[in-house]
């Protein structure tokens, strides 16, 4: 217990009762979507001048998962199938991504990145890596691990 009339420590409740371990929590989450957000959009444009913040998720997808169906993606991101349709006609427009039949279902079609894509996407995705070697060449190797797998864990419990 303290003994002092200093602030409650970071557990505590604060004004209102609400936890300020959550409230820095709340705050430091908000300044790194913000950052994140823009940071999507300079690298969607460096994949392809044209191509939409939201739409380089669909390649990062792409890229990880393979060839998908078009409802798979809509899925996975939480978007109808006419915002998906849209994204993926927009990105095959631009040389980045290619249909074909589904073998198992020849009404359906597969969507993949066609070699320039991934060739694009590859490259920013690389660049991106080295951003954050250099921003975080003076962490230890564990806090880097640490922070992996904490994010992890909250991405999880986000999908749940």
């Amino acid at each position: 217990m303290r003994g002092d009339d200093s602030e409650p420590g970071p557990g505590a409740s604060g004004v209102s009762g609400v936890d300020r371990a959550f409230l820095a929590l709340e705050r430091e989450l908000a300044v790194f979507l913000r950052r994140a957000r823009a940071s999507s959009g300079e690298m969607a444009r460096e994949v392809h001048p044209e191509l939409e913040p939201a739409a380089y998720g669909l390649l990062v997808r792409l890229e990880a998962a393979g060839r998908q169906r078009a409802t798979e993606l809509a899925a996975y991101f939480g978007v109808g199938k006419a915002t998906m349709s849209r994204q993926l006609h927009s990105l095959e427009n631009l040389g980045l991504v290619a249909r074909e039949p589904d073998p198992a279902d020849g009404r359906a079609w597969l969507v993949h990145l066609t070699e320039d894509g991934l060739a694009r996407f590859r490259s920013v995705r690389d660049a991106r890596r080295g951003r954050y070697v250099s921003k975080l060449a003076d962490w230890d190797r564990a806090e880097v691990a640490e922070l992996a797998r904490l994010l992890h864990q909250l991405n999880a419990r986000a999908e749940s």
